[in-house]
This record gives structure tokens, C-alpha cells and sequence, in this order.
């Protein structure tokens, strides 16, 4: 499964497409110069169960990494999954 990602300099997502339909979202917008925010996630109901929501945040975490950035997880499910893997993704929170 391949997480794709879009970036306008103003707003982005991680997303996963399946025959050219969008499935899986986490979109987010850039707060600061070194901040983005998550402000929505979204996994369709074919896709769960399946830890697509975490690849998502994976992927948010490498990019966060690779551009020195820091995160806000105003989303609800990305709130949680940086709660529970707080010791493994503090480096990138705010």
C-alpha cells in the first residue's frame, strides 16, 4: 500500500488511492515556518482494520523528520495515536 502526499506550501494530506479513488486521508496545514497542523483523518470502511490510519501518521512522522518540523494533532485520531506513541514520536511534537 502505497501512502501518497501532497503539499501546496499552504495545506497537504498523506493519502492512499485504490483504481484511481481516494480510500484513506490525513490532511494537514502549515501553521508556522517549522509547524503543521493535523487537522483531519478519514480511512474508508473498506480499509479498516487493516492500520491504514497509523501508516498514515507513520508517514506524517517521516516527513515531520526529513523536514525538521514539528506537529499540533488537532485530529482526534491522530491526537490518540501520538498519545499512545508518545516515546516513539515526542521528538516531532510541539
Amino acid at each position: 500500500m502505497e501512502i501518497k502526499q501532497i503539499d501546496n506550501g499552504k495545506k497537504g494530506a498523506f493519502y492512499v488511492e485504490i483504481d484511481d479513488v481516494k480510500v484513506a486521508e490525513m490532511t494537514y496545514s502549515h501553521a508556522a515556518p517549522n509547524n503543521i497542523i493535523i487537522d483531519h483523518t478519514e480511512v474508508s470502511d473498506t480499509l479498516k482494520g487493516q492500520g491504514v490510519g497509523y501508516k498514515l501518521v507513520d508517514a506524517a512522522v517521516a516527513y515531520l523528520r526529513a523536514n525538521n518540523l514539528k506537529v499540533i494533532p488537532l485530529c482526534p485520531f491522530a491526537n490518540a495515536v501520538f498519545k499512545k506513541k508518545h516515546e516513539q514520536y515526542a521528538d516531532v511534537l510541539t
